[in-house]
C-alpha cells in the first residue's frame, strides 16, 4: 500500500534539506499518516483507514459520509 490519504490522497512532498553552509541535498516530506478506526453510521460498522491527521479534523466538519463521497470511495471495500 502506497503512503497515501485514503480520503484527501495526501502524499509525499520532494523538497531540499539545506545544511547550515547552504549545501541542499534532496529529501522526501513525507504525509503524517495514521490508521484511524472510525464509527460508519450508515453501514453501522467500523471502518479502518488511513488518512493523514488534516483529513481527521476535517472529518469531524463534513463527516465520513461526505468526504468518501468527495473522494470518490465505496466505504464497503474498507
Amino acid at each position: 500500500m502506497s503512503r497515501r490519504c485514503q480520503l484527501t490522497g495526501k502524499k509525499a512532498n520532494n523538497a531540499f534539506a539545506i545544511s547550515h553552509s547552504h549545501r541542499r541535498t534532496k529529501k522526501l516530506q513525507e504525509a503524517n499518516l495514521q490508521w484511524k478506526r472510525i464509527w460508519w453510521s450508515q453501514g453501522n460498522r467500523w471502518v479502518r483507514l488511513r488518512l493523514s491527521t488534516k483529513a481527521i479534523k476535517t472529518l469531524g466538519h463534513k463527516g465520513l459520509d461526505a468526504m468518501a463521497k468527495e473522494a470518490g470511495i465505496d466505504l464497503n471495500r474498507f
